[in-house]
């Protein structure tokens, strides 16, 4: 297999995964204990990989605590989203921006660029995604949910750039990319399992029964995703990982409108079209 097509193809794994993965986070309702027990059994599917990586050097524990941290505030603002708007709206957008998020901060933390063409895909992305973001309720109460819904899924995206970034450099410091995962998922469920269980006192086991199996299933998936993901990290770009992963607002917003009976209608489907183009744009264009 051409060696160019390996980091594409592990992308598409990881934008398909990924959808699956958050369209049964937002299907649970409750989307905090979704979500921590997403993190969870991310945890546990590492588990038989654990003993066969090296133990983590002194050296690499800043970086690790890094990581950590990016991912446990890009979690509290997905939740935040989910929790305020549809998932064909809030999907579309954090996944979405999160291109030009990863693109800004990988020039000044990666020290990588973009060609012209990549950034004319960014531009196309964006506008699609203003498209996807213009308020859909018909009453105030409605639109005022939307921009809150909004506000948190560009800090989620925001998010989602920043842990690019940093694990793009993880994904090339630690002894090999698998070594990062492993430690990453062992570790990731720590945060949100916290404040889960703080927020849902005497509740969290009652919303944990009634969500278990769809779970588990996302947790596979999200491992599956983000695994695929930090070995393309390792191979390319970080801008260009995200932006051909983020082609899975397709795959999200269709399972939502089938599985969540959410709306997507003309309008959604052709920002869909469009920001899909400009991703791969940005994609096949690098040089």
């Amino acid at each position: 297999m051409d060696a160019n097509l390996i980091p594409i193809l592990l992308c598409m794994v990881s934008a398909i995964t990924l959808a699956v993965c958050n369209v049964l986070v937002k299907k649970g309702g409750d989307v905090l204990t979704s979500r921590m027990l997403v993190s969870f059994f991310m945890g546990v599917s590492v588990l038989p990989f654990a003993p066969f990586v090296p133990v983590l050097s002194m050296d690499l524990w800043p970086l690790m605590a890094l990581c950590l941290g990016v991912h446990w505030a890009y979690q509290f603002c997905m939740v935040r989203a989910l929790h305020r708007g549809e998932l064909s709206l809030v999907f579309p957008v954090m996944r979405g921006l999160a291109p030009l998020a990863t693109a800004i901060f990988a020039i000044f933390y990666l020290h990588e660029s973009l060609s012209g063409w990549q950034i004319i895909g960014l531009l196309l992305a964006c506008t699609a995604i203003v498209v996807f973001a213009v308020p859909t309720g018909a009453t105030l109460d409605s639109r005022k949910v939307d921009r809150s819904a909004l506000f948190w899924a560009v800090m989620a995206a925001a998010g989602i750039g920043g842990y690019s970034v940093v694990d793009a450099q993880a994904s090339r410091s630690f002894p090999s990319a698998g070594t990062f995962a492993v430690y990453l998922f062992l570790l990731d469920w720590i945060g949100i399992t916290t404040v889960t269980l703080i927020q849902r006192r005497g509740r969290a086991f009652t919303a944990i029964r009634s969500q278990l199996r769809d779970s588990i299933i996302a947790g596979v998936a999200g491992s599956f995703s983000y695994a695929a993901a930090i070995f393309a990290f390792s191979m390319t770009n970080a801008a260009n990982v995200s932006a051909l992963r983020e082609t899975s607002v397709v795959f999200a917003a269709g399972l939502g409108a089938l599985l969540l009976k959410e709306s997507f209608g003309a309008r959604r489907t052709l920002a869909a079209s469009i920001l899909a183009c400009g991703l791969v744009l940005m994609q096949v264009s690098g040089g």
